[in-house]
Parts: structure tokens; sequence; C-alpha cells
């Protein structure tokens, strides 16, 4: 049999992108006349809603911004100017999400709200027969998102979750790698996100310069919503990463992203068990969620060892799978390295290191090609790449960890029964 550890053969596969039709969804979309336009209203226009909207005004044809509501009129203002000065309509203005979810003139909402309004803003969508593009983490806690799946399932809608490396070539290029073989039995998978900064990691700017932050340019009961009854709190609601009500801090953010990488690499879909460790070593700026995190996961056949701090960036993020013949890196969302084992070279002498780049593949920011793929299957009703129920398998691990790490103890996790118990 012709062993495929070639960069030539690797490439060929998908033909340097060829072979991602389905994934990109560009095509659909640039044939749609101006009656066919799909309407998104948007949810949630801070830092990552401004991003989504952003990416719809400038690289999706076909969608029009019909909806904007968010809970600071800073962001609703900037998006009404972000939206007239690409050209397009200014959106209506929503001062209450349900009343955008009501309306005839939204056929989709793209939820970017923090993590604890996710389950019932999706509970909502889902009942009221929108499509939706969902931000992860899917849900707060196992047994939000086991509802979202639950009712997801029983409707018509298409949801897409916001792990957009199901989208990403480099990474469908990584599970091809891994399914050849080439890598023999891989028992190891380390995860790491590194970063470093000048000012605490999180602590975002309190609103526009333009528009004072104050209760009178705040809804602070709309941010709260389901999260725990507090005073005014500007810091909360515009650095709620920071904040257990609202977040699972590394967990939920970054974790979430790289556990789902490696599902969609190697298949798993569910650990055995976790532990966690880590702590405010770092930023002690009143923050309540890790700086500093660890989790090992057990997996059938495999171990996920994850680090992520914020004081050092000198390794960047990826994911490295060990095997016993080879060492598969994906790296920074650019660079693919697979790296045959020395001891192999007598046997395999045809393997040598390949290095593949996103330029190799498809250049466009894996974002973009994950709404894509969300608006094409609106059309196609076909299922997205990342469903609720892919998008739970992702958050699950990630909120088993955190029980973990406020237990000070493993957790096991019995995936047929969903049950979790402290060892």
């Amino acid at each position: 049999m012709t062993d495929p550890f070639s960069r030539r053969e690797f490439l060929k596969k998908s033909g340097a992108g060829a072979g991602l039709a389905g994934m990109t969804g560009p095509a659909v979309l640039r044939s749609l006349g101006a009656s066919d336009q799909i309407r998104a209203g948007f949810v949630g226009l801070g830092i990552r809603g401004n991003f989504l909207l952003g990416n719809v005004l400038k690289s999706i044809p076909g969608v029009q911004v019909a909806g904007i509501c968010d809970a600071y009129q800073g962001y609703i203002k900037r998006a009404i100017d972000t939206t007239t000065k690409a050209g397009r309509p200014a959106p209506e203005v929503f001062s209450d999400y349900r009343k955008m979810l009501d309306s005839k003139n939204i056929d989709a909402v793209l939820i970017a709200t923090p993590e604890h309004w996710h389950h019932r803003m999706g509970l909502d969508a889902i009942a009221a027969g929108k499509d939706m593009y969902l931000e992860k983490a899917l849900a707060h806690t196992v047994e939000e998102g086991e509802d979202l799946v639950k009712a997801a399932q029983k409707s018509k809608v298409i949801v897409q979750v916001g792990t957009q490396r199901r989208s990403s070539p480099l990474y469908k290029k990584a599970r091809e790698i891994f399914e050849s073989g080439v890598l023999g039995k891989v028992t190891v998978v380390r995860a790491f996100w590194y970063r470093n900064t000048l000012t605490p990691q999180w602590r975002y700017p309190i609103g526009l310069p333009e528009t004072p932050v104050s209760p009178q340019t705040c809804n602070w009961e709309a941010f709260l919503g389901p999260a725990k009854k507090r005073p005014w709190d500007q810091a909360r609601m515009f650095q709620w990463r920071l904040y257990w009500d609202y977040s699972q801090g590394i967990a939920t953010d970054l974790m979430t992203h790289q556990l789902d990488g490696v599902h969609m690499v190697t298949g798993a879909n569910a650990p055995e068990s976790v532990i966690s460790q880590g702590g405010i070593y770092l930023w002690d700026d009143g923050r309540e969620v890790p700086d500093t995190w660890h989790s090992v996961f057990q997996y059938p056949g495999f171990t996920v060892d994850y680090t992520c701090m914020f004081g050092n960036s000198r390794f960047g993020y990826g994911e490295e799978y060990l095997g016993s013949e080879s060492t598969l890196q994906v790296l920074d969302l650019k660079t693919l390295i697979l790296t045959p084992e020395a001891i192999y070279e007598k046997k395999y002498p045809e393997r040598k290191a390949i290095t593949i780049n996103t330029n190799d593949l498809d250049p466009t920011d894996c974002v973009i090609v994950h709404q894509r793929n969300f608006f094409e299957c609106m059309k196609t009703r076909k299922q997205p790449n990342c469903t609720v129920a892919v998008g739970e398998q992702a958050a699950t691990p990630c909120h088993l960890a955190i029980q973990a790490y406020k237990a000070k103890r493993q957790v096991n996790w019995n995936a047929s029964t969903r049950k979790a118990a402290l060892a």
C-alpha cells in the first residue's frame, strides 16, 4: 500500500481547498436575488457581536442586517453607524430580544451575548422558529446544554454553534491525516493557549468614549437576565468574562474551542474523567476566574493535557497529537506540521517532515467560513458544520473541568447516562 506521507499527497486530497465544497457556501449566497436576502438580527453587539456584524457586511453577500439588540446604547449606535457606512439600510432597533424573535422581518438571529444568556435566548429562538448562530460556549452548565440539544432536535431550525474550527480547512486536513493512520497510535494530545498582555487579560474597555457608560445608557437588568441580581456594576457588565455568574473563564472561552478541535480530529466526543488545577496567579485584580489553568482529560485510549496562561505568549496556541509513528501539530489556526518519528526512518524512508499553511488551503478567516456555512444551510436546510449536539459535546467537558476545579477532586463522566460523579 502506498504510504501517503507526502505534502503533495495530503494537499492533493483536498485539491488545495477544492474538497471543502459545502463548508464555505459563497456560491449559494452570491446567487441570491434581492428578494431572497436573509434578514438577520444580531443580539449582543460587544466585541464578538460587532466582529460577526462586520463579517456579514464585508464578506457575506445576500444577508441583510435587519435588526439589532443590545443592553448598551453605545453598541447600538455603533452598529447602526457601521451598517449605514457600509451602504446598507439602518437596521431596526429592538429593546428586547423577544420582540426581535416575534418579528416577521427577521429570518435568523446571531447571538453573541455573555454565556449566562445562551440557554434562555437559545430556547426562545428555537421556540420562535428562528434559525440561529449561537456563540460558544453553548451554555453555562451541562444541564442547560442538554436542554438546548433536546429543543433543537425536536424542531426544524438550523443552529450553528460558534466553534469555528469545524469550518477550518486546516482542521479538516488534520482530521484526514489522523484518519490516514500515519500517526500510529496516539496516546497523548497536548493542547495549550498562552497569552501575554500589558493590561490584565479580559479587562476590556468600559464602553465607548462617545457614549459614556452609566445606568442611563445601559440596561443593567437586561444584562443580568437569569443571573443573580446585583447592584449596578459597570465592570461586571463590560468585563463579564472575569465573573462566574456570566462566564466560566478559560474553560468556556478558550478550552472549548480546542477540545472541539480535538474531537473533530480524533472522532472522540466525550471524556471519561477530568482533573483541574489553576488559580489567579498573575492578575489579582478582583477577578473571580483563574488566569492560569491546567486540566487533564481521560478519553478512551488517550489523554488530553490542556494548559492555558495569561503571562507568557512564547508558544502561542494549538494542539499536538503525539503518535507512536508521527507527531501532528496544529498551531495558531495557521500551520500544520507533521513530523515522523526517527525510529521509523529505515522502515519508512519516504516519510519526511511536512508543513502546510492555511494559504495552501484557503486563507479565508474560518469565522467567516463558519458564518457562510450557517447562512448556506438556511437555504439548503442541511445540517451545519457545528450543530447543537456537536457544540454540546465541546462544552460539557469544560463544565466538568470547572466542577473538578471547584471541588478540587477528579470528576468522572458517564456519557451514556450523562451523569457526573466526584471520584
